[in-house]
């Protein structure tokens, strides 16, 4: 019995994930009568996460789809991006290379990128390896879900991604896409403040 109720709030856990990216790919991204809706107009710059920048990150431990259990702490001193994905997520595949291009880019400086995963540790495994992604992916399911709304993901849409200064500050975050651009002048600000 305990088993089936833990697969039953899985599945419903999943449902509502794959709503609210449906929601936002096909409600913030499509074209609205009378002009487009860019998803910055649809919600403001940190709507879901206002609560977490200027704060401390938060702690975790999750296990990696090596088996490796991974903390938070393990990446103190870096600048750090924390991508929250899912191999279901069009955007979250389709900003995957450009996230690996930065990484590969800027880890010689002190950044590093973390994927957290909410997914089936294999499908992740696979699909990572697919890409040549050599940043640390971490996997899970309701823990990864409880450990995005500790980083400020209330809405529980993907992809979602929180920067992370050398101080372990949370400095900002972004619901969608990312866009290289300005990513690459986030990370060079960091880098170049020390924080």
């Amino acid at each position: 019995m305990r088993a089936q109720q833990v697969l039953l709030i899985f599945s419903i856990a999943m449902l509502a994930s794959f709503a609210g990216a449906f929601a936002y790919r096909y409600v913030y991204l499509q074209p609205w009568e009378g002009g487009a809706l860019s998803a910055t107009q649809g919600m403001s710059e940190g709507t879901s996460s206002q609560s977490v920048v200027g704060s401390p990150r938060p702690d975790f431990m999750l296990g990696s789809s090596t088996g490796e259990q991974v903390s938070a702490s393990s990446f103190d001193g870096s600048v750090t991006l924390v991508n929250f994905w899912a191999t279901w997520c069009k955007p979250c595949r389709e900003e995957m290379p450009m996230l690996l291009g930065l990484h590969k880019a800027y880890a010689p400086s002190g950044f590093q990128v973390v994927g957290v995963a909410i997914d089936d540790v294999q499908q992740a495994r696979d699909f990572a390896a697919g890409l040549g992604v050599d940043y640390p992916i971490l996997v899970g399911s309701t823990d990864v879900m409880a450990m995005a709304r500790t980083y400020g993901d209330l809405s529980g849409v993907l992809p979602y991604s929180v920067l992370i200064g050398r101080d372990g500050i949370v400095r900002w975050t972004h619901l969608g896409e990312l866009k290289e651009k300005e990513m690459t002048r986030r990370i060079e600000e960091l880098l170049a403040t020390g924080s």
